[in-house]
């Protein structure tokens, strides 16, 4: 998370902040709920989940400030990041990175948790009317779709999860309806133009992780609202575990790319696969889920802790924050 040390040193470097370091905070944050369920569910008082929940707020507020600035000194460079094909779909990351804050602090500070769903759903609705709208009306060639395209749509997913503590049930639902129709709409087009065109660029095969979430957090939310483990929601959540294993049976195409900031989109879907399987645990009681939502959750750490490390070192070399 040091990039930002860097960023900021000199005008140039603010110029080209990019809003894609957003993911950073939807990985992190991700990981610190996935803490949070596990130490409660098996009864452990680490307290890692909620150190590292007040780590990832304080790192908000700073990309939030910089990204600010930004704004005021450069906006023709934000308006050039929103109209491009790719990294339109990051902004939606903002309004994410304020509903997973809220999720994380319902248990203990529904207060926060309220202001910040509040926020995050009102702001995310916005950006996904927004960007559709710019989907509907503006030329896209096949191969500018990617994975990346999926973020709005898990935030419409994500809403759900602490929505119903907030807010009448149906805007739960209202939410919910829509990520879930606008998942297999999108699913349809990349699967289309994954197989019957280019390989995706290196800097954007990590984005291929963003297939996990949709179903992961479709499973939680559904489960959440419903109550019930039923038929539906053993579907997106095998949906979720199948495409988990498929990523890893193609790990080949992974570990021999260059490293991009884009790695970070391992991050938050490795965080959502945890903390379903947990959910899975919690509504099964069988021991299968709990030692794979073990694996998940180490995985997911020595996998935040490696991108974090490489991360810091292409700041050191500064090479974020820089004109492509």
């Amino acid at each position: 998370m040091s990039e930002q040390q860097s960023c900021p040193q000199s005008n140039n470097r603010l110029q080209y902040f990019p809003i894609t370091l957003f993911a950073t905070v939807m990985g992190t944050a991700g990981l610190s709920i996935a803490f949070l369920r596990y130490e409660h569910l098996m009864k452990f008082s680490w307290g890692v989940g909620q150190a590292l929940l007040y780590i990832v707020s304080v790192w908000f507020i700073l990309l939030t400030i910089v990204y600010a600035v930004k704004w005021a000194n450069y906006p023709d460079e934000v308006a050039i990041e929103f109209n491009h094909p790719v990294r339109i779909n990051f902004f939606p990351a903002y309004s994410i990175s304020l509903l997973l804050l809220s999720i994380g602090y319902e248990p203990t500070q529904p207060g926060i948790s309220r202001v910040l769903w509040y926020s995050g759903a009102a702001l995310h609705l916005g950006f996904t009317l927004k960007l559709m709208h710019i989907w509907f009306h503006k030329s896209f060639e096949i191969h500018h779709i990617s994975p990346a395209w999926f973020i709005p749509v898990v935030g419409t997913i994500l809403v759900p999860v602490v929505g119903a503590a907030h807010a009448p049930i149906d805007i739960s639902w209202f939410f919910f309806s829509i990520g879930i129709i606008f998942w297999i709409v999108l699913l349809t087009m990349i699967f289309y133009r994954l197989v019957f065109h280019t390989p995706l660029p290196d800097k954007l095969v990590p984005t291929l992780f963003i297939l996990i979430a949709p179903p992961a957090v479709a499973f939680i939310a559904y489960v959440k609202m419903t109550g019930d483990l039923d038929v539906f929601a053993r579907i997106l959540y095998y949906h979720a575990l199948f495409t988990t294993m498929l990523l890893f049976f193609m790990i080949d195409k992974f570990k021999n790319i260059k490293f991009f900031i884009s790695w970070w989109a391992y991050t938050f879907p490795m965080a959502a696969i945890t903390i379903a399987t947990l959910l899975m645990y919690h509504h099964t009681h069988w021991v299968f889920f709990k030692y794979l939502a073990s694996i998940f959750l180490v995985l997911a750490c020595l996998l935040i802790l490696f991108i974090l490390y490489q991360t810091i070192l292409i700041a050191r070399r500064h090479e974020i924050c820089v004109q492509e």
